[in-house]
């Protein structure tokens, strides 16, 4: 059990060291950029999945019109 905890505190340590000293972080001007773009990204595909189920809606409207 003592390993155990012993594992636990080594990886904690090197995670810690990894974040602090080996990750490269974003500048908040890229971090700005991406949010735009992902916020754009998010906006087309919602208009294109609105404009998609609208042409449905208005076939199976002339679908069941014709039938019914």
């Amino acid at each position: 059990m003592k390993k155990f905890f012993k594992n636990v505190a080594s990886y904690c340590k090197e995670s810690y060291n990894e974040l602090v000293h080996k990750t490269s972080w974003p500048t908040m001007s890229e971090l700005s950029n991406s949010a735009v773009v992902v916020l754009t990204a998010s906006l087309v595909i919602a208009l294109i999945v609105f404009l998609i189920d609208l042409g449905f809606e208005n076939i199976m409207t002339f679908i069941y019109e014709k039938v019914f």
